[in-house]
């Protein structure tokens, strides 16, 4: 896994792609020999291989692993799949069907149609959303579901925990979270009944490229196990503990369709060796699930990728800031998927636009050599004629940072502070090429930025919060904006379209997020359209309704993502 990415809002509120480079993998015969190849990433260092003797488990971690298991693989059998047609299957105590059998002795597995014990799979304990670990020994190695109690067990052999929790609780039943093949045990053999179909789907949801298509014209509300009806793709995020900035996150990415569509799909990404990825993938694939058996989705899976990546800088239990975590996660996502051909990615085709930057800086050298001269001869020191230095650049953004006027002092007649409100078109003035916005960091300069390619998602954020050595502010000015046709040409100069090429500068909110309470201690809900009914919904963990556009608008936005149209 790679580390973290501090991909963090610069002074002026533009968040620039990430420059980073990918370390090249070490491809050293000493370095492929050390672990197992895996199709996926995510267990790369899981080996879900059965044996009688528990002692393999240990052995698989040993440094001289390899080499026992080169040699015996010599001797040994291999197997590649399942028998089609008949009743014994020769498999080797591995459940990868990838040929990661080497080393191990094969025996013979039997499939059976019928299993006396298929009444006791209780489907709603079944939660496949956390980390898939042994509850005894804490490992990640064959990891098997209880599918009477729930509870994750490692291995099927003969002293594994799992097969121990069968003799002691009489649950019969078990699939291996990697192969999705079932077991009963002791017995040992494998159980293949259409009817643990749905156990497979919720385990690991999927989609055709047809149902990917269809999900925006999709008005079908979904049934869980206890009733309830959901919409998927607008199921509740739990907020395992102040997460709440990573649920709005999500929910806000989930409506950009190629991002959605391109997640949805694990080929896209197969080459990716980042957890992360897959991570975001597979829960991208739980949120639009129309067979789940409940309402709402634990990213757990997803936030202990998140803070291995970022190095805890975005933990569980510390509330964080949505829009660094958006900068973060993108240009994280981004770093991970681009390949070395070529430097594009999902997320480049979707939200990066380019900026024309003037920067002014005084010139300190002919400044101050005026001013040595002016003393020299007596002469009063020259004031506010500095000379600058100019120099003009392009540079990408995935964010846009717009600053809001700061709040009045002074308390109106009825001993109430006044809440100020401004047009969104006021504070998009900053981007029209004239604007002067000047800054210190990390030098004090002059900035102007004109808008020279729009994206087709495009990122706001009101900057709300000023910090100080002391503690940090919350403006609560109100921002006006329109819920639809956003036309940015009328307020901000665009660049001329080539060609037989249309401008297209008309724009959709999709996404809102806000912020309510005091800074620090306050919590984050968005506002998110269904496309298929054209509905807003508010969301705010596991809390989903639905909701007027006109409350919107009326809301403290923080950020927003806008859908051009095509």
């Amino acid at each position: 896994m790679k580390s973290g990415r501090g991909a963090t809002v610069n002074e002026e509120g533009i968040v620039p792609d990430s420059k980073r480079h990918r370390v090249a993998e070490d491809s050293s015969p000493s370095a492929s020999a050390s672990l197992l190849p895996s199709e996926n990433p995510l267990h790369k260092l899981a080996n879900y291989e059965d044996d009688d003797d528990e002692e393999v488990y240990r052995k698989s971690r040993a440094l001289n692993w390899y080499n026992n298991g080169r040699e015996a693989g010599v001797n040994g059998q291999q197997n590649d799949g399942r028998a089609e047609g008949g009743e014994i299957l020769h498999d080797s105590d591995s459940e990868d069907e990838e040929g990661h059998n080497q080393g191990r002795r094969s025996r013979t597995v039997e499939i059976r149609r019928d299993c006396p014990y298929l009444d006791t799979v209780n489907r709603q304990v079944l939660d496949f959303d956390f980390e898939r670990f042994c509850s005894v020994s804490l490992s990640n190695l064959n990891v098997y579901a209880c599918l009477v109690c729930g509870k994750y067990y490692q291995g099927r052999g003969k002293k594994s925990h799992a097969y121990t929790h069968s003799l002691e609780a009489g649950h019969h039943v078990y699939i291996n979270l990697q192969t999705e093949k079932v077991y009963c045990l002791p017995d040992g053999y494998e159980i293949n009944d259409p009817s643990l179909d749905d156990i497979r789907h919720v385990l690991n949801p999927r989609f055709t490229r047809e149902q990917v298509e269809q999900l925006d014209k999709n008005k079908q509300w979904s049934r869980t196990l206890d009733g309830s009806d959901y919409l998927p793709g607008m199921v509740g995020l739990n907020n395992i503990k102040e997460t709440d900035f990573v649920n709005v996150t999500i929910q806000s990415l989930m409506r950009v369709t190629p991002l959605r569509n391109f997640f949805l799909i694990p080929e896209n990404y197969q080459h990716c060796k980042s957890p992360l990825v897959h991570r975001f993938g597979e829960l991208t694939r739980k949120i639009w699930h129309a067979r789940n058996f409940k309402g709402q989705v634990s990213p757990h899976e997803f936030l202990q990728s998140v803070m291995k990546a970022s190095k805890k800088r975005f933990r569980i239990g510390v509330q964080s800031d949505p829009v660094e975590f958006m900068s973060w996660l993108l240009n994280t996502l981004h770093a991970d998927l681009r390949t070395s051909k070529k430097d594009s990615s999902i997320i480049h085709q979707c939200f990066q636009g380019e900026l024309e930057v003037v920067k002014e800086v005084p010139d300190k050298a002919i400044t101050e050599k005026k001013e040595n001269s002016n003393e020299q001869n007596g002469l009063p020191a020259e004031g506010g004629n500095e000379n600058n230095i100019s120099d003009t650049s392009r540079m990408p953004f995935l964010m846009l940072g717009l600053d809001l006027p700061p709040p009045p002092l002074f308390k109106d007649v009825m001993e109430k502070n006044i809440i100020p409100q401004v047009p969104l078109f006021n504070i998009l003035k900053k981007f029209d090429g004239e604007a002067i916005t000047e800054v210190v960091r990390p030098h004090i300069a002059r900035m102007r930025y004109r808008v020279t390619r729009l994206p087709q998602y495009l990122i706001l954020h009101m900057r709300r919060f000023t910090k100080n050595n002391f503690f940090v502010e919350k403006n609560p000015t109100l921002v006006n904006f329109p819920v639809k046709n956003l036309e940015l040409k009328d307020y901000i100069p665009l660049p001329s379209p080539k060609e037989n090429e249309q401008l297209r500068s008309k724009y959709d909110l999709i996404a809102n997020v806000v912020h309510d309470g005091k800074p620090g201690e306050g919590s984050y809900r968005v506002f998110v359209q269904r496309k298929s009914e054209e509905l807003w919904y508010e969301m705010q963990d596991l809390h989903v309704s639905e909701t007027l556009p006109q409350m919107v608008a009326l809301s403290e936005a923080y950020m927003q993502i806008y859908e051009q149209h095509k």
